[in-house]
Formats: C-alpha cells, sequence, structure tokens
C-alpha cells in the first residue's frame, strides 16, 4: 500500500541546512490503522505531507499502490491527492458559508463528476458518518464533533484507498473524539487503510500501530498492546 524509502527532507536557509526527516524507512500494509507520533520538531508533520502528496521535494523512494510517485508533477500529484488520498485535519476545513452537503461535495466538483453521481455520493457517506439529517445545516451551525464527522465524510466520498489524518482529535472534547475514532475504527474494518498524526497517547491507543518518531528518524514501530476498541 505505501512503502516509503530512505526518505531525506532538508531545509535550507542560506548556508545552514536543517534535515527534518534523516532516511525514513516504512510500510504500512493494505488495511492498516497506523498512529504517528512525536514531539514537536520530531518530523512526524514533515513526513505526512510527503505521504499526502503534499510535499514532492525530497529524496528517497515513495511507493504508493504499487506506483512511484517520487517523482512526479504537481498536476499528477494533485490528481494522486484527489483519487487515492482523503484527508482529515484539526481545523476541519470547511467553508463556512456552504452548507454540510455542499462541502462534502466539494472534492466530487474538482474531479468533474455530475451533479446526481455528486448528490448520491455525499448522502450516502454523510449517513456513514450519522450526520444525513444535518446536509442543509452550515458548518458553523453544527458542533465541533459534527464538523469532524462532516471533513470524514468529504474525506471518504471519492473512496480513497487510504485517509490521512492530521490530529483529528486536536480540537475535540473527550466524547466527541471517542465518536471520531469509533467512525475511524469502523472505516478501518471496512477496509480503508488509516494513517493518523496525533500527539495523544489515548487516542493512539485506538490504532493498530504506533510509529514514533524524534529528531528525523523513527524511534520506535510497534503493535498497540491494549488497544481500545469501540
Amino acid at each position: 500500500m505505501i512503502e516509503v524509502k530512505s526518505i531525506v527532507k532538508s531545509y535550507k536557509t542560506g548556508s545552514f541546512e536543517f534535515k527534518a526527516l534523516k532516511g525514513i524507512n516504512l510500510k504500512v500494509e493494505n488495511g492498516e490503522f497506523t498512529s504517528i507520533m512525536g514531539p514537536s520538531g520530531s518530523g512526524k508533520s514533515t513526513f505526512m505531507n510527503i505521504l499526502g502528496c503534499l510535499d514532492n521535494e525530497y529524496e528517497g523512494k515513495y511507493i504508493l499502490n504499487g506506483n512511484d510517485i517520487s517523482n512526479l508533477s504537481d498536476n499528477e500529484l494533485a490528481y494522486i491527492r484527489n483519487k487515492e488520498l482523503g484527508f482529515v485535519f484539526q481545523a476541519f476545513n470547511l467553508l463556512p458559508r456552504m452548507t454540510v452537503l455542499e462541502n462534502v461535495e466539494l472534492p466530487m466538483v474538482y474531479a468533474g463528476l455530475p451533479f446526481k453521481e455528486r448528490r448520491k455520493r455525499s448522502l450516502e457517506a454523510l449517513e456513514r458518518v450519522g450526520l444525513k439529517e444535518r446536509v442543509k445545516h452550515k458548518s458553523n451551525e453544527i458542533s465541533g464533533g459534527q464538523r469532524q464527522r462532516v471533513a470524514i465524510a468529504r474525506a471518504i466520498v471519492n473512496n480513497p484507498s487510504v485517509i490521512m489524518a492530521d490530529e483529528p482529535t486536536g480540537n475535540l472534547d473527550t466524547k466527541s473524539s471517542m465518536e471520531i475514532m469509533k467512525i475511524f475504527q469502523r472505516l478501518n474494518e471496512e477496509g480503508t487503510t488509516v494513517v493518523m498524526v496525533t500527539h495523544e497517547p489515548e487516542i493512539a491507543k485506538y490504532t493498530k500501530r504506533i510509529v514514533r518518531f524524534r529528531d528525523g528518524e523513527i524511534l520506535t514501530d510497534e503493535l498497540v498492546k491494549g488497544r481500545i476498541k469501540l
């Protein structure tokens, strides 16, 4: 599913060079639910940007679904992002003037799908996250937990092979966080691969595997003991 080989990411300021990633090697198999952890500056966010095809300026190889995407153009990466990947962010990234339904439809608008197909898929995705009754609400008229569920519906509407989640519970209370993790677990059980960045150990316990970063390197990579199952 995902394989990275000897990934190095450097930032240069004048004569100073900082290596954010120092030769990362990692495989994420189809159907895994993996969390990426590490302190600020450990390289985990930089790594997720590469996995999410948001950054193509690095050394090494990135293989996604058997295809080497290390040297693709920006346009080719944009196509991969829309077709293969679904994104969920801490800040939700919903458009406040649009309805819940319109926010979920956006990826399909960019993909050029016809209206009837967009509407059908959006309603199905919202039903999967338990929000079909909120389709006409604006995003600023619903709770934080509901906004994140809308963001998940938007992420799955194109049937991605991988969901990339960046601190998806960071702005949520405990109850809402549990609801979001339950949705991720259900999607994973249905076959979707999930890769999630989190700084919360309790949230990581909902996943199947924890990869810990420190100083641009993988410190540990282990299966979750005492996994929380909802």
